[in-house]
């Protein structure tokens, strides 16, 4: 299952970073994860794994270079001006309204009531991740949130998702849907996750995780490219996992898994 050709509605899909200075970031992101680039010296450029998509770094208007590096997740739509509506009518707002992206397809950036941002989108000739769920690759989305049950509401009414409890986590599930790999230990519908987010500790926001083989190696090297250290290495039953930085600021997870498969 790590080759993708497509995903389903309301289905986590893309990740994308939208930096400052596009041709930092790809160095980073390039030497990290050893991803190809496909683009223009200033961007933008498609990251590559093993010939196929696995990101996408964007380089910031000059009107719009006061905004944060960040990270953000797509989900899949089948039409992104009814989720807009949606999203309004569960008690979000939509940040940048639904316009039509360059492959043809259609994107609205929304938040959560709280202030999470997702993006949906309404996918055309591109069709999202083409490689997850292996080292160097996206695995998957998390919801740091201060209302977690304000969030189990807004995307079950905006996306159909229903939750289930995984220990500290809610997982996100799509019925009927088949990700992820045979082997994992949670549900295949399971295509996001959860967890509370203390008012203490900053804006409620979606953080993308990529799986590596060490994790260790990984926060070492990230901070020898100019990145930080968000959360130490921990270890759980199921995975080892840090929080990094990229030299912009822009915060991602890294997970190296541990269980016996």
């Amino acid at each position: 299952m790590s080759d993708r050709n497509g995903f389903a509605p309301g289905v986590p899909c893309w990740v994308d970073t939208w930096q400052r200075d596009a041709d930092a970031a790809v160095r980073f992101y390039t030497a990290l994860f050893g991803w190809k680039a496909d683009g223009p010296a200033g961007g933008p450029y498609m990251c590559k794994l093993r010939g196929r998509d696995v990101a996408f770094v964007g380089q910031l208007a000059p009107e719009h270079a006061h905004r944060p590096a960040a990270w953000m997740t797509y989900v899949w739509v089948e039409n992104a001006d009814a989720t807009a509506e949606r999203v309004r009518e569960a008690g979000g707002s939509v940040a940048i309204e639904p316009f039509d992206s360059l492959d043809g397809g259609r994107i609205a950036i929304v938040a959560d009531p709280v202030g999470g941002h997702i993006a949906a989108w309404q996918v055309g000739a591109h069709r999202g991740a083409e490689v997850v769920n292996e080292p160097s690759a996206w695995s998957w989305s998390q919801l740091l949130t201060t209302d977690p049950d304000g969030a189990r509401r807004f995307y079950g009414a905006v996306f159909g998702w229903e939750t289930e409890a995984f220990g500290d986590v809610t997982m996100w599930r799509v019925p009927g849907y088949v990700g992820g790999e045979p082997e994992q230990p949670v549900a295949r519908d399971v295509v996001a996750g959860m967890a509370p987010l203390p008012v203490s500790d900053g804006r409620p926001h979606w953080r993308v995780d990529f799986w590596v083989d060490d994790v260790d190696a990984t926060v070492a090297l990230a901070g020898e490219l100019g990145g930080g250290t968000v959360v130490p290495a921990f270890q759980t039953e199921i995975f080892r996992q840090a929080v990094i930085a990229d030299p912009a600021g822009a915060s991602f997870s890294v997970t190296e898994i541990t269980i016996a498969g």
